[in-house]
Formats: structure tokens, C-alpha cells, sequence
């Protein structure tokens, strides 16, 4: 057995769904446009029936929105966009009632230059105490260089020179993403107390976690040297690559102290050491091994990390067994859990993405004059994916509206585009629009129900195809890609596949599977097998007539002599 199964008791993080609110784009209750708090919770019932354990709330601080929400002006308070307080608890009161924990978006690598603390900074001399929050730096030769050649990953130089108070030309600021992005120095213990009360703040109003922006960044190399960038894809599962490949600014060795402070505040909130009530913390960390992930996930760190090797595996079945064998020892070798994701608010969606030419590297965004994905293969392959990844050990993670099968929008013009990645390339790249836009919810409303009315336009605008997957259209039918997502999340509850075993399979009662089909068997403890296959080939799979199927992704045929058959990208469950 490649994985062993877990204890029916294991904590409820090693084994939930959890599902990503982009809140901009979720559901807008005062008709403004934007998605807010009061939207989410009018549509809690919702995730409920859908089925998933958990909710992870992108940011919807006080913020000038830059980049999204994720440049936070005050973590301890709701932007008027989104609501208020009363707002979040509200949420977290109602989410809570119907049985779903509530994780919160946390961004510790940097502010909004409109924070209090940014705003004291520049009134501030160099070298004195405001500056020491940030990274500033002197300028090279007479001082209007940049302290080094580092770039942003939004494009651009990655530094910023300031205006002193006294109107000189001064000191430089460090921005690995926006301008208006200012890097914080977590060198300094004052930096790291406060994130301490900000995690307290939250805990105290009842959140059940974090989810930790740009977990691998934080603290720099404190030489700050030149990097001369190298070709390297975040998330390539290569163990030859080195610490040298992702530079100075990101992995460093330091930042594993900074979460285990926070892992003892968050474990203090449970005093009885009860595995329900544990409150979690989960990485966003784009690392080129998966062992330098999994390190952040050690027993005294973080409960999870994002599986970013999964979600980058091509559709390819060599491709994803191999990426679920080595998640499941990774993880295994810290006493971790997995996790898995296909989709989320910084990526092309899958039923986009799978739609492109296999192999081909993974697109930031698609635009409008770019080859376009097939729409008919993608959804068929995203649901196939779908089904294999819910029925896999571990914990996984949706992202809103994947349930509906929505596509990117990928003929968004330039002038409704926000995506600063967009604006500092000058639009050589596309950003990441096309996987945000607001959900659709009924056919026949104003912008599909989402709350804007005719005379508002929602923040970004929604494809026509939307009113075709809206949830009132598949509600309840047979075949939607909904209702597949609903009878997977119940079938994946009774079954207890999240602290399953797996066992992978080349045949099948006695015969052998033909290559190109992954198949394994997910057994609990002391329940009924589980048999899942995935057929990424061409030749069709004869399945055993007198095993009960559970779910399948998509339509499954009949050979001439009347025996079911698993066609190329449909996954099926056998009882």
C-alpha cells in the first residue's frame, strides 16, 4: 500500500474540503458591483448543501485595493467595500451554525504603502525606528541606484525611492510585488509581535485559521545580494534544484521560526488539545521540491501547504500518479497531510487550462489573441480531475465556482483589467482577471444574480456563457457539473476517502489495465474498497459488470457486447 489509512478521529484538517471565496467575486449584497461579506453570508446555505467542511476567505481588510485587497492597510478591520465587523462576525456566527469552519487570508510579507505603519516610515529619518519595520535601504554610488537588481514579480524593478521629509531625493523601499506593496523587515521582533496580535485579534473573533500569503517569503538574505534570475518554474518537482535556484528572497532558513511562534499562538486557543478544535495554518508557498514545501509543514509549524506540484501536473497518467506518490511521501516523512488543488484565484482554471495542448507551460491568463482552450474537452477533463482528486487521501482544496464548470474569461478588454501584474508589464502579461470574475447564480437575473442591478456593472464584467452554467440552471439536473460536485463531496464523507489508504492498481478483477488508465483503491480501516480509475487514453476500459458504480464524471458506454466502458478523460468510482 502506498499510503496507509488514517484513524476515523484524525483531525479535521487532515482530511477536509475546503473551499476558496474570492470575496470581490462571490456574491454582492448591497448592489455595488464588488462581492462582500454580508453576500458570502447569504450564501452559506449554499456551500453547506454543497458539502464542503471549511471556507478560506481571500483578503477583505482595509485596503486601497492595489492588488485585490491582498496590500492591507489595517488587518484588524473590514474595508467599507466588503462591510464591517459586525459583518465578519456575522459570517463567522452564521458559517459556524451550519457546521463550516471559517480560514481567513493572512498577508505577512508586506502592507499597503497606506498603512500607519508605511505612513510613519517615510516621516520619518533613516535608520530610526518607523524605518526598521520596512526594508529600507541607501541607494548605490551616489544613491540613485537601487540597493540591487532584484526585480518585482509583478515586473519592474523591485525597489522604490522615496521623497525624504525635507524634499531630497532618499532612502529606497523594497516591493517584491506592487509599489504599493512595501516590504516588511521580519528581522525586526517588532514586526513579528505584531503579526502575534493580529493572530489573536482574529482567533478571539472566532476564525478557525489562516491561510498564510507568500508563506515562503518574508525574511531576506540580510547581505540583500544581487540574483541573476534563472529559468526555473516555481513548483517543477526537481530535487536536484537548490536554495540557490529560488533566491535570496524567498526560503530562507529563518522564516520556519517566525511560524513556529505562530503555531504556539494558535495552539494556546486549544488548551485541550482536542483535534476539533484546532485552529490551522496553511502555506502559499511556490517551491521548486516538494521537500522544501513539506518542511514548512513539520509538526511544529503549519497543519498544511498547498500542493502546487498537483495542480501543475500535466494531464498525462505517468504524470499524475507520480505527483500523487511522491505528495503522499512527502508528506508522510514530516507526519503531514497532503493536500489538493486544481484551481484557485492566482491561476488559469482548470476547466480552462486542461482545454490547452498537454504540456504546453502553464499560462498566467489567456487573452483574447491568444490560442484559445476547448471548452468541451476542458470541462470534460476538469470534471475527471475533479472526481480523481476528491477521492485521493488528504485534504482538498475548491475554489469558487468550480462546481459550475466556469471557464476563464478569456476575452476580457484591457481597459476593465485590475491585475497589476497586467499594468507593470504593460500587458505583456495577462494577469490573472480571467479566473476572477463574478459568479453566476441565477440565468435570468441582472449580472446572473451575483446583486449588481442593470444600471451597476459588476467590477468585472461576465462572459454570456456564464448565464448557461449559472447554479439555478444546474440545480437539481441530472449530469450538471454541480450536482457531480455535490455527489462526489457526499460520497467522499461516507466513504471516509480523506483518511483512506491507497493502493495503486494495474488490474482489475484479473484484468489488466491498459496503459494510459491511473487506478488505485482507497480503503478506511475497517470499511468497503473504493476502486477509482482515470482513463487518460484512448482505448477504452471494460469495467467489472457487477461492481455498483458510484459516480463518474462523465457518460460512460456500452461495447458491443453490452459492457460498461470508461472512455479517455472520465474518472469513475466503483463500490
Amino acid at each position: 500500500m502506498t499510503h496507509p489509512p488514517s484513524a476515523h478521529d484524525a483531525p479535521w484538517w487532515r482530511h477536509a474540503v475546503i473551499y476558496q471565496v474570492y470575496p470581490r467575486s462571490f456574491a454582492d449584497a448591497n448592489g455595488d458591483g464588488v462581492g462582500d461579506l454580508p453576500g458570502i453570508t447569504s450564501r452559506l446555505p449554499y456551500l453547506a448543501a454543497l458539502g464542503v467542511d471549511a471556507v478560506w476567505i481571500s483578503p477583505f481588510y482595509r485596503s486601497p485595493m492595489a492588488d485585490a485587497g491582498y496590500d492591507v492597510a489595517d488587518y484588524r478591520d473590514v474595508d467599507p467595500v466588503f462591510g464591517t465587523l459586525d459583518d465578519a462576525d456575522a459570517l463567522l456566527e452564521r458559517a459556524h451554525e451550519l457546521g463550516i469552519r471559517v480560514i481567513v487570508d493572512l498577508v505577512p510579507n508586506h502592507t499597503s504603502d497606506e498603512h500607519a505603519w508605511f505612513e510613519e516610515a517615510l516621516a520619518a529619518a533613516p535608520g530610526s525606528p518607523e524605518r526598521e519595520r520596512y526594508v529600507f535601504r541607501d541607494g548605490r554610488g551616489d544613491g540613485s541606484e537601487p540597493p540591487n537588481n532584484w526585480k518585482s514579480i509583478f515586473g519592474g524593478i523591485a525597489w522604490t525611492r522615496v521623497t525624504e521629509p525635507d524634499g531630497t531625493p532618499g532612502q529606497w523601499y523594497l516591493h517584491l510585488f506592487d509599489t504599493k506593496q512595501p516590504d516588511l523587515n521580519w528581522r525586526n521582533p517588532e514586526v513579528v509581535e505584531e503579526f502575534h496580535d493580529i493572530l489573536r485579534f482574529w482567533l478571539d473573533r472566532g476564525v478557525d485559521g489562516f491561510r498564510v500569503d507568500v508563506a515562503h517569503s518574508l525574511v531576506k538574505d540580510a547581505d540583500l545580494p544581487d540574483w541573476e534570475e534563472r529559468a526555473v518554474m516555481a513548483g517543477a518537482d526537481d530535487e536536484r534544484l537548490e536554495q540557490s535556484h529560488l533566491g535570496p528572497m524567498w526560503d530562507q532558513e529563518e522564516v520556519h521560526e517566525v511560524y513556529r511562534g505562530w503555531r504556539e499562538v494558535l495552539d494556546s486557543y486549544n488548551p485541550e488539545g482536542d483535534p476539533q478544535r484546532d485552529r490551522i495554518l496553511c502555506a502559499e508557498a511556490w517551491l521548486p521540491t516538494q521537500a522544501r514545501t513539506m518542511a514548512y509543514v513539520r509538526p511544529d509549524e503549519m497543519h498544511q501547504a498547498f500542493n502546487f506540484h498537483y495542480l501543475q501536473a500535466p494531464w498525462r497518467a505517468a504524470d499524475q500518479q507520480r505527483i500523487v506518490e511522491t505528495s503522499l511521501e512527502a508528506a508522510e516523512a514530516v507526519g503531514a497531510p497532503t493536500t489538493w488543488v486544481l484551481s484557485n484565484h492566482d491561476v488559469v482554471r482548470h476547466a480552462s487550462r486542461l482545454g490547452l495542448p498537454v504540456g504546453q507551460p502553464r499560462p498566467n491568463g489567456i487573452a483574447a489573441g491568444d490560442p484559445q482552450p476547448n471548452a468541451v474537452l476542458g470541462l470534460r477533463r476538469a470534471r475527471a480531475a475533479t472526481a480523481m482528486m476528491l477521492a485521493l487521501p488528504g485534504s482538498a482544496y475548491l475554489y469558487n465556482g468550480e462546481e459550475l464548470g466556469l471557464p476563464d474569461h478569456t476575452a476580457l478588454p484591457a481597459h476593465v483589467r485590475a491585475d497589476p501584474a497586467f499594468h507593470r508589464t504593460q500587458g505583456e502579461e495577462t494577469g490573472r482577471d480571467g479566473c476572477r470574475v463574478p459568479l453566476p447564480w441565477v440565468a435570468g437575473e441582472p449580472s446572473y444574480g451575483f446583486g449588481a442591478s442593470d444600471d451597476v456593472d459588476t467590477w468585472l464584467p461576465q462572459p454570456l456563457l456564464y448565464g448557461s452554467l449559472s447554479a439555478d440552471r444546474q440545480e437539481g439536473v441530472a449530469g450538471s457539473t454541480l450536482e457531480l460536485y455535490r455527489t462526489l463531496l457526499r460520497l467522499r464523507r461516507e466513504h471516509d476517502l480523506g483518511v483512506g489508504g491507497l493502493e495503486w492498481l494495474t488490474a482489475l478483477e484479473g484484468m489488466s489495465l491498459p496503459e494510459g488508465v491511473v487506478a488505485f483503491a482507497n480503503a478506511r480501516q475497517d470499511g468497503p474498497v473504493v476502486t477509482v480509475l482515470t482513463n487518460f487514453g484512448e482505448e477504452p476500459v471494460v469495467l467489472p459488470q457487477e461492481r455498483e458504480v458510484l459516480v463518474a464524471s462523465g457518460r460512460l458506454h456500452r461495447d458491443a457486447d453490452g459492457r460498461r466502458t470508461l472512455h479517455q478523460d472520465c474518472t469513475v468510482w466503483l463500490g
